[in-house]
């Protein structure tokens, strides 16, 4: 569920863990495009070079040309940017904002392309008016792309790194033998994913054995899935305890540079 007032969705979890995530304003969105927009309107000023030949030809022809490269501009850098930026573009970095999935989970690139899609509907008729209004309406605060796309964009406001120590001090993690599937780990695994994975294991006395053992099974599945580590370095290793290496590998080189 989610609370217009506080712009806070609230997820749930079927093991009973509680997440929140802070909510992008309409506003933030705004200028966040606002900065892309920017950024595309500069690389249709060099793409120019081109449409001012074309307008020798036809003007007309020029101008159609110069309007589809812009649209083009626009869905594909947006496409691009949130791909590999896992949910960012430009605007979206400078403003500290992130599209994730509406359960908060790592947005998919079937999810990216259908909300970018879309943005010229959202467009209409001007200024963002549809997308806005939207947005507005809508308690999680989304667009048609959204909606759409089964996306929200949240905020990630910067804190101080936690403090994991009291979840991995004094503990051996294997996974630290294999220093370039350490780095490919970090690379993969979003800052969403990774606060979700802290707050389980800082949280794990509150639930019921069942639902702790479910739980870390599900994310120690989800985990383990995207870098597969030498034997080795993961036979014995309970699925609580392979999330505490996970936390150690995410947050360790943090803190160790403070």
């Amino acid at each position: 569920m989610s609370s217009a007032r506080t712009n806070t969705l609230i997820i749930r979890t079927p093991e009973g863990i509680v997440f929140s995530f802070l909510l992008a304003s309409p506003v933030a969105r705004f200028l966040a495009y606002a900065v892309d927009l920017a950024c595309i309107s500069a690389l249709v000023s060099v793409a120019g070079i081109l449409i001012q030949v074309l307008e020798v030809v036809s003007l007309d022809f020029g101008a159609a040309v110069g309007t589809l490269i812009f649209f083009a501009l626009q869905i594909g850098c947006g496409i691009v940017c949130e791909w590999f930026w896992r949910g960012q573009t430009v605007g979206k970095r400078l403003l500290r904002l992130r599209v994730v999935d509406a359960q908060g989970l790592r947005v998919q690139f079937s999810q990216i392309a259908i909300r970018n899609l879309l943005r010229a509907v959202d467009l209409l008729p001007a200024f963002y008016l549809v997308g806005g209004t939207a947005a507005w309406l809508s308690p999680k605060a989304q667009r048609l792309g959204d909606l759409a796309a089964n996306t929200i964009v949240i905020r990630t406001p910067k804190i101080a790194p936690p403090d994991s120590e009291q979840i991995t001090a004094g503990k051996f993690n294997s996974l630290r033998r294999h220093p370039h599937l350490e780095a490919r780990l970090r690379q993969l695994i979003s800052p969403v994913e990774a606060r979700l994975a802290l707050q389980a294991l800082l949280r794990r006395e509150e639930f019921e054995p069942a639902a702790r053992a479910g739980l870390f099974a599900r994310l120690g599945a989800h985990f383990r899935g995207l870098v597969e580590f030498p034997p080795e370095a993961v036979e014995g290793i309970t699925d609580e305890q392979y999330l505490r290496n996970v936390v150690d590998v995410l947050y360790r080189p943090r803190i160790l540079k403070k």
